[in-house]
Order: structure tokens, then sequence, then C-alpha cells
């Protein structure tokens, strides 16, 4: 539930980390596969139709007999937004394995998770055990995307960021999910320890400054933000996480085969990279709610830019 253009209401928008990411990747012309549990209801069938109408392949996913999670979105000044959540025996949280056997069927190059689906029980040691599986297959993408009011002591979730940050390859997280994580530890700081914990590119998003980003084979690089006018900050960061995926897929740089060649990313490549994710983001900040851009889109801001 996001506010509505005018007035104190509030109205109905399909999202959720993951979904968005699922929704941008497909809007930037890369197949995308979403595993879900969606509820039989209003708001699942809701769900259900944005996916699919925006191209996002649900053949994997769940029909959920409990109801859909609702989160409630507030708008502060700056753009920023803060949640709350109505999530007790919802769907999104009840996975089982027996549910995610076969997930990763077809020509899968990339596996990307986090937020919610991986911190919250019973799932979450589910979903994390098919990451780990994963791993030795497909490219690992993941955003701790830290929601405080659900997570409990962030202590403990930093021991499961540091898990998951030995199988993943690719890892976007903003410098507000590292002040709840680690507060007051410097961006380049957490840039140089989460790298040497095995990803091959990690990615700190700084809002309106830009971005700070490195890789496994020692480039660093530090690009700027993008002047926008910003309604709202909702989908941003999913945003930036799959325009940085679909980077890297256009350039063969996902799968497991491409894995020492990600690793290897020159300073161009990674700047290139971060520059699109940077632009598609910012875009989306310039929309209400989680509404990423599509290819044209981005072809579109850079030929005026």
């Amino acid at each position: 539930m996001v506010p509505a253009p005018v007035g104190d209401y509030f109205e109905a928008a399909p999202g959720g980390s993951p979904a968005n990411v699922a929704v941008a990747l497909a809007r930037l012309g890369v197949p995308a596969r979403l595993l879900a549990r969606i509820a039989d209801d209003m708001l699942g069938r809701r769900i259900r139709d944005h996916l699919t109408g925006n191209g996002v392949q649900l053949d994997h996913a769940v029909a959920a007999t409990e109801p859909t999670t609702l989160a409630m979105v507030a708008v502060g000044p700056d753009g920023g937004a803060s949640y709350d959540f109505r999530f007790d025996g919802t769907a999104d949280w009840q996975w089982t394995a027996a549910e995610l056997d076969g997930a990763l069927d077809g020509p899968v190059v990339a596996l990307h998770s986090g937020s919610l689906a991986l911190t919250m029980p019973p799932g979450a040691a589910a979903l994390r055990e098919l990451v780990s599986r994963a791993a030795g297959s497909v490219t690992i993408s993941y955003d701790p995307n830290c929601r405080p009011l659900l997570m409990g002591d962030p202590a403990g979730v930093l021991a499961g960021v540091h898990e998951l940050l030995a199988v993943a390859d690719v890892v976007k997280v903003s410098a507000e999910d590292l002040e709840w994580l680690l507060p007051g530890t410097r961006p380049e700081q957490v840039l140089e320890d989460w790298i040497a914990r095995g990803p091959a590119v990690v990615a700190v998003t700084l809002g309106g400054d830009g971005v700070l980003a490195g890789t496994a084979s020692g480039v660093r690089s530090r690009r700027p933000g993008v002047p926008v006018t910003v309604v709202d900050t909702v989908g941003a960061g999913d945003t930036f996480s799959a325009a940085l995926l679909a980077g890297l897929h256009r350039r063969g740089l996902l799968g497991a085969a491409a894995r020492p060649a990600l690793r290897a990313v020159d300073a161009e490549t990674l700047d290139a990279l971060l520059d699109e994710a940077a632009l598609a983001a910012a875009i989306t900040c310039s929309r209400r709610g989680a509404d990423p851009p599509t290819a044209d889109d981005l072809e579109s801001r850079r030929s005026t830019a």
C-alpha cells in the first residue's frame, strides 16, 4: 500500500523486492523467472497479473493457500521510504524444499535473492539451501535489502549476510543497509571486507551520492549519482540490481562458465555497468512506486543527457 498522489490515502501497488527485480529485468529485455508463493486471494491475483503483464515467467511459482503479505509505505519529504508490514502466517515465508525442486531447471544463468525472503522462517532455510546449491552452476546475485522492523537483531542478520557472501558473485547493498548492519563503519571499509569474503563484484549504493564498487581482481570505482527530481525511492535499489544484472547479461558475464571473466572485469566495463544501473535507479526514483524503466526508457534518457 503506497501513498496516493493526493490526500491522506493509500493505493494498492504490487511489489516486493525480488518481484521488483524480476519486473525490471523483464522490462530491460532479460528473460526472468520468479520463484514466488503467490496467494489465491484478491491481492495475490493482482500480483500475478502485474508480473505476467510485464513478461515475468511464473511457471515455477507456487499457488499458495495462505494470504498475501501487506506492506504499507510512508514517503518522507526527501522521497525516502519507510515500511510497516502485515505478515503473520502469510504466503511468502512458507517455502519447503519440495516446492523448490526443479527451481533452476532450464537455461538459468543467474539466481538473485535477498531481503526478507532469506531471513524469515520457516522458508528462509529452504531458500538459503537453494542459493548454496545453485552456486556451483549459476551466478549468485544478493542484496541484503534490510528491513529492520522484521529482521530482528542486526548482529544476527550480519552473520547470515556473511554466510551468503561466501557463495555470492554479485552483491549490491545500500549505505542505509550498512548503517543498520554496521553503524559507524565507512562504506569503503565494508567494501574491502565484503570483497575479501568471496564475491566477484560488490556495489554500495549511496543514494544521490552515487555508487562505490569493487571487484575481486582489485578494480575500485566511485561513480556519481544521476540528478533527478525524486518522487519516491520505492524500488530504486531493486532496479539497480536488475540493471546491473541486465548489463552483465548483455556482456555474456553471467553463468558458471563466465565466472572467471566476471571476476576479472576491467575498470571501463565496471564503470559502464554502474552508470547504467545508476541511471535506471534514478528513473525509478522519478516515478511513483516501484516502476522501473524499459530498455527504451534508458536509451531515451541517455540520448537526451
